[in-house]
């Protein structure tokens, strides 16, 4: 049986949770000891007073030495985590107490980026030292972060959550989308296409549900055409440039002012095919009623200038 939530939060303590993660580090009790400054009784006490507290057995002893079994990986995510947000909490307020400075936590879909990066350049230029962390996900993962409290700020679309009232949002630019491929593409020299004569490509494509990949099967049906067969997804700008560099066959959709740098550096060719469909706007994002620390009013402020 697992404890309660409150018996948990009562009893564990963060001098426990550092133990845990030189335990998974070292694969010793007598190396994490040491590493903590603590006796080995000690630190084989602490490590069974936590798994009391928790329930449950977290790590197994082998020939390797001490490992953690499933229910131990998962408290050691979870440490690491809390360890983490305790070194940023530190950061933060040193800043503060210093009058400069502090963290900001940003996360962005792929088509801000760009928009994101002036952003953050204009914003460190007045605060140069601003810690800054940046996380690139499809809208329904940034928006699960906001809710979690792990990011700041969101640039994405509120309309894949179910509760878009939860956040005060911004309509920030409506995207322009481009079909991009290798330079070494067969139809790369074309100069005008049809949504038919790309049918039977390959596509690389947003994930199920993504404003992007929405907008994409629109223009596909509307043309009266099914959505190609077995493309593949993702919502990394970086693995979409790689594999359209690696593969020149590939096709895929991207917001215009991403692909441009690849396009102007002849990485990329944009093939001439009008898309009639266009993305919805997307949103600079906060969570609805939560105070926003300086750094973010700053650069939400600079993102809606």
């Amino acid at each position: 049986m697992l404890p309660s939530l409150s018996s948990m939060a009562s009893r564990l303590r963060l001098r426990q949770l550092r133990l845990l993660i030189s335990l998974d580090e070292l694969g010793s009790i007598h190396k994490a000891a040491e590493a903590m400054s603590i006796t080995q009784p000690g630190a084989t006490k602490a490590l069974n007073e936590i798994e009391s507290t928790l329930g449950a057995v977290l790590f197994e002893r082998t020939s390797k030495g001490l490992e953690a079994n499933d229910l131990g990986r998962c408290v050691l995510r979870y440490a690491r985590l809390i360890s983490n947000d305790l070194a940023h909490l530190r950061e933060e307020m040193l800043g503060i107490l210093q009058g400069h400075g502090g963290r900001l936590s940003v996360g962005t879909i792929m088509g801000a980026v760009p928009i994101l990066v002036e952003g953050l350049a204009r914003l460190r230029d007045s605060q140069p030292d601003l810690s800054v962390s940046v996380v690139e996900d499809t809208s329904d993962r940034l928006l699960n972060l906001l809710d979690q409290g792990r990011l700041d700020v969101v640039i994405c679309r509120t309309s894949v959550s179910p509760r878009p009232a939860a956040y005060d949002s911004r309509p920030k630019h409506q995207e322009q989308l481009v079909l991009v491929a290798n330079p070494g593409h067969a139809l790369a020299g074309s100069e005008s296409l049809s949504l038919g004569q790309l049918a039977g490509s390959r596509w690389l494509v947003f994930p199920v549900n993504m404003p992007m990949r929405l907008t994409l099967e629109r223009e596909f049906r509307e043309a009266g055409l099914s959505f190609p067969q077995y493309p593949i997804e993702t919502s990394s700008t970086f693995t979409t440039l790689s594999m359209l560099l690696q593969d020149p066959g590939l096709l895929a959709v991207m917001p215009w002012d991403v692909a441009k740098v690849a396009v102007d550096h002849g990485m990329l060719v944009r093939l001439p095919l009008q898309l009639k469909s266009r993305s919805e706007p997307y949103e600079v994002v906060t969570r609805k009623d939560v105070e926003l620390s300086t750094p973010t009013q700053m650069l939400v402020s600079i993102l809606m200038a």
